[in-house]
Order: C-alpha cells, then structure tokens, then sequence
C-alpha cells in the first residue's frame, strides 16, 4: 500500500515552515542545489513542515546581498551543484576545486563538445522559450565582461542607449559569451526543477522572495530604461529607500531607481505580470518585498547621502495587482507590510487577500492585542525575518543608551514576552517558536537559526551595514532526527502538520 502524499500547502490553510535561504546549506562546496538541498526538504517534510521559504534567489550583488541583483530574472549560477555536472559528464574530478564560474565554463566546454543531442536540443529549446528576458541577460553580462564590470552608463554611447544596430554588432562579437551565460540559466533551471519536484513529491512547497526594486546597473533597468526616472545619460534622477525606522535613525537609502508607474500602466503592468509569471514558475507562494512601495514610496532625490530628506509620493498598486491577478496564475503572494502600513497599504492588501506579516520580536513594544495570541488568521507569523537578529539574539541583546532599541526598551519586551509565555522563557528561541506555532496565523514560519538556538552570530542581515551579511552557514549535522522529531511534536500539537489527500 502506498503512502499517502500530503496535499499541496496552501496559505490558505493552516501550516507551518522553515526559512533558510540555500547559500546556507551546508556542503563541500558551498550551499547548492545539489543534494544538500534534497536532504533539507526531506528533513522539513519529516518534522511535519509545509513550506520551505529562502530569499531571492536572482544572482546576488558583489557584497553577497540577493536584494541587488543584476539581473531579477535570472537565477544565480552560484546555486548550480558542481557535483551534479561531473555526474552528468560535464566536469572532471579534478575541475571539482575551481572556483564556480570557472567550473561552468568547463562544463561549456565539455557541453559544446559531447552533450547529447537530446540535451542539445533541449537547451536550444530553453534558449527559444525564455528568449524573452534571457537574451538582454546574457548580453548585458557579456558587455559587462568586455567592459571590464563598468556599470552600462559608462559603455559606449550607442549600447547604453541600445541602438539595434549597435546591439545587433555587439551580438555578433560575443557569440560564445552569449551561449555560455544562457547556458548557465539553463543549468539553473534544470537543477531548481528537480528540487522543486522532490520537494512536491514530500508535500513541501517552495516560498520565494521578490524585491520591490531592481538594481541600477542591473539587465533589467539597462533594458528598460524608459520605465525608470533616469536623466538623458541613463542616470537615476530620484532613488528608492525608507524613512527613518527601528533599524535606522536616518532612514535606509537603497539607491535603486524608481519606476515610472505611468510608462507600467501604458503597458498594462506586463514588465511586472512577466516577472510574476516566471516567479511562479520557480515557487508556489511569493512574498513581496517592501509591500508598502506599491501604494505609497519614498522617493529620494539623487545625490543625498541619507533617506531623510524623501517624500511619499503615490503608486498605482490597485491598477497592478488587478492586472497580476487576470494575468498570474498558481502564484500565491505574501504582503510584506512591516514598517508605515497607513489604512490605504492595508487596504490595498486586504483588498487582494494578501496575508500581511507579523513579527513576534515586534510584538512586545505595545500592547497586548499586538501579543503572538492575538494575530489575525489571514496573516504569515515570524520570529523574526533574515533582517532581524536571531531570537536568541534579540532576548540576549540588553540595548544601549544609544541604539535603535535603547536599554528600557529591550527590558520592556522581555517582560511583556514573560507574560505572553505565562512564565520566565527556558530556551528563548524555543519559547518564542512556541508562542507563533499557536497563533492563529494560518502560515508560520521560523528562521532556521530559530530552530537552531543560535545567537547574535547567526544573524543573516544588518540593514543599514555593507559587511558581514549574507554569510551565515550550517554547520555539520546541525539536521538531526531528534530536532526534526521536537518539532514534529509542536507542529502536530499546534494543527499545523501536513493533510494527506
């Protein structure tokens, strides 16, 4: 008799999962998606868990961030598992050691010369069915190459302002370099399918993350400049950040270029629908980034070394995500709503159903009624995100008279969190896990550094600090049968285990 396969995960109904982004993993040659990634899934699948949820997993900037991508469509080839290409022929043992970027160009090599023709063909498939984005991909990597990494307002006059015939000559000098950054989507893709496979095959469903904004000296902006506030030499005339907040005093400039929503709505929003569709190509459910940006964002002008002197200026959110819901199909999407949600960015979210988030490290600054208990169903509860310290973390962390959580601040959270709990926490980050598996949030989701009871030193992300982000890995054996059986054990208690079909 077989065993029954759980129903696909829904934020519908009541579950729960893991956030970890797959640079995390822990493997010979760095997190991938080779058969570290399998092992995870597996291990979410057997403490009961429904959702796997990482960060974007677009190409990452030169400091690691994937919030910078340059390229948004594009999966990142430091994600391509070296170990499945030298199963498949591709690389030798000893080409094993290299660094990424040098092993997928042997794997080109070998690829160009003995592949066979059934993954000839398939590739050159792949080529024509994702033409549509992956063509100014590859050639903006490829000018970047030839351009020695200057950012596309620096190259010759003619490509930065995209001049067919200029782009058509530029073609046909890198032809190999073409093929080689298709290839290493291609590569990407294949190995994303078969995780993402596996992972329906256990019940587990993928959660992705989507940036609001896109980065400057990206493919994106470089081939749509006119739906972008840039100046005649393809230069941001205004940048994107927040205002001063919890994690920052002078607010957080992000110095992506805004969108011109007027150019969108020309075009009935398809750049977006486009993005969305191919997001939900990769993943089951979407969180977007900075959800607030889609009804009202701070807009900075160019040159200022601070976001405090912005304004809130409107967006056509409501026009948008019509357009993404008679276009989008299969893709649920998750609100990320923290910081200025004004009664129109609720609205705007409730308007689509969109569960918003909560925090339980921010919910013991206020009142009760902001508490864990008291959360609304149709909500996605956290511990905390990849921007917030660990749990461990933020209830060791004793604030200072001159930090974003000063000292009787960091004391009143922990008192409040006490009396949430009903008594004085044993192990923080457990307590708190706790205290979000029973809400009545219909999704939860925990870091897995939560799970792990790590400290400060596992935090994924300081905003407002360029170093030491994006850096945080597993150590060896830290997935073990007892901590997947304990978590089993609340999830099983708190209604939200996986329901066979």
């Amino acid at each position: 008799m077989q065993a029954k396969v759980p129903s696909k995960p829904s934020l519908s109904r009541r579950s729960s999962g893991l956030l970890l982004h797959p640079t995390s993993l822990l493997g010979l040659r760095g997190g991938t998606l080779g058969a570290e990634a399998l092992r995870f899934v597996d291990f979410l699948a057997d403490c009961g868990q429904s959702w796997w949820q990482m960060l974007p997993v677009c190409p990452p900037d030169e400091l690691g961030s994937p919030y910078a991508s340059p390229s948004s469509f594009a999966g990142s080839p430091g994600l391509i598992c070296a170990d499945l290409l030298a199963v498949e022929g591709l690389l030798k043992k000893s080409e094993l050691g290299q660094s990424k970027e040098k092993a997928l160009r042997a794997a080109f090599g070998q690829f160009r010369k003995r592949a066979s023709r059934e993954k000839k063909e398939d590739f050159e498939a792949f080529r024509v069915r994702e033409a549509w984005w992956l063509a100014d991909h590859a050639l903006f990597f490829a000018l970047k190459d030839a351009n020695h990494g200057r950012p596309w307002t620096e190259w010759d006059e003619r490509l930065r302002r995209r001049e067919p015939a200029r782009l058509d000559e530029a073609r046909a000098n890198v032809p190999d370099e073409l093929r080689y950054h298709e290839f290493a989507q291609w590569l990407f893709a294949r190995q994303w399918q078969a995780v993402r496979r596996h992972a329906a095959a256990r019940g587990v469903s993928l959660m992705g993350d989507a940036p609001i904004y896109v980065r400057h000296d990206s493919a994106d902006c470089w081939a749509h400049q006119d739906l972008f506030f840039l100046d005649n030499e393809g230069r941001p005339t205004a940048v994107a950040g927040v205002p001063p907040d919890y994690f920052s005093a002078t607010g957080q400039l992000w110095g992506n270029p805004l969108y011109r929503w007027d150019r969108h709505q020309e075009t009935g929003f398809a750049w977006w629908t486009a993005r969305l569709k191919a997001c939900a190509e990769r993943f089951d459910a979407l969180r977007l980034d900075h959800f607030i940006g889609f009804r009202n964002y701070w807009e900075i002008p160019a040159g200022e070394t601070t976001a405090v002197k912005g304004r809130w200026v409107e967006a056509p959110g409501e026009e948008l995500f019509k357009a993404v819901r008679r276009e989008v199909e299969g893709l649920e999407i998750v609100a990320e709503d923290l910081g200025v949600a004004t009664p129109e960015v609720l609205a705007l979210r409730d308007q689509f159903k969109f569960p918003g988030m909560r925090l339980a490290q921010f919910s013991f600054g206020g009142s009760e009624k902001d508490w864990p208990e008291n959360w609304p169903e149709n909500c996605v509860g956290y511990t905390g995100t990849h921007d917030n310290d660990t749990a461990r973390g933020w209830w060791e962390d004793a604030g200072a008279s001159n930090a974003q959580r000063p000292a009787e601040t960091a004391e009143k959270e922990r008192r409040a969190f006490s009396r949430a709990l009903g008594r004085e926490p044993e192990l923080p980050s457990w307590d708190l896990l706790s205290l979000v598996w029973r809400s009545p949030a219909r999704t939860v989701i925990v870091p897995m550094q939560d799970v792990l009871n790590l400290g400060g030193d596992g935090r994924m992300n300081r905003p407002g600090s360029a170093e030491n982000n994006w850096r945080w890995r597993m150590e060896a054996g830290a997935l073990t049968a007892s901590l997947a059986a304990r978590l089993a054990l609340l999830t099983g208690a708190c209604s939200r285990a996986p329901h066979p079909q």
